[in-house]
């Protein structure tokens, strides 16, 4: 029995609507175009801690450090970071420069009496033997803060030093040779303060070598 042309007319038209349908499921059941997500990951990442940048050499805080100072800035709001590296770096050169010059006036106020007592007796040696020394920072020395805590009345903080030096040494023999070496160093420096006390200065208690 022949099939009616409406009927035929109608069966093509559905396979062309069902054609149309799984094409339109195609494109529409896809992400197209921008998505939220995609701008929350453009979103570049926020900065986890300050950078100074004084001199050459950047120095950065991470996040882990400046969770370690919740104690400290508890104890002393006044307490920043930043500024704090900026003139532990400062301390840093003028207590090399001064060691080196044997300059005891100048290291006295800087240093705890147990590491004076330590310094003095580097000096004390040189001394001894009759030679002289200077030091030369050929680049400003880098300087990171590794920690910073209150412990019962003291503020104690520990900066990571970089730097690289040459230094000058002439013995009492004058027909010697001046000897000249260049070095880089890497050491740790742990520094102190009474907390609530009228002198706000820090004071080098500790110094250790760290790895380059």
């Amino acid at each position: 029995m022949p099939v009616p042309p409406v009927q035929v007319q109608i069966v093509i038209f559905a396979v062309i609507a069902a054609i149309v349908l799984f094409q339109l499921y195609n494109v529409l059941g896809k992400k197209v175009g921008r998505q939220p997500e995609d701008d929350a990951r453009a979103q570049p990442p926020a900065p986890t801690a300050p950078t100074e940048t004084s001199g050459s050499r950047a120095s950065v805080i991470d996040a882990a450090t400046l969770a370690s100072i919740a104690g400290l800035k508890a104890r002393d709001p006044n307490f920043d970071p930043v500024r704090f590296l900026e003139g532990a770096r400062q301390a840093h050169e003028t207590i090399v420069r001064a060691y080196a010059a044997g300059d005891r006036e100048t290291l006295k106020p800087l240093l705890t009496p147990v590491v004076m007592d330590s310094f003095e007796g580097g000096i004390a040696a040189r001394e001894t033997r009759g030679e002289t020394e200077t030091v030369e920072f050929l680049h400003p020395a880098r300087a990171d803060l590794e920690l910073a805590t209150a412990e019962e009345n003291r503020a104690i903080a520990k900066v990571r030093f970089l730097a690289e030096l040459r230094n000058r040494v002439k013995s009492a023999d004058p027909a010697a040779e001046e000897q000249v070496e260049e070095r880089r160093v890497a050491e740790v420096w742990t520094f102190e303060r009474t907390l609530g006390a009228s002198d706000p200065n820090w004071l080098l208690a500790r110094t250790e070598p760290a790895a380059a």
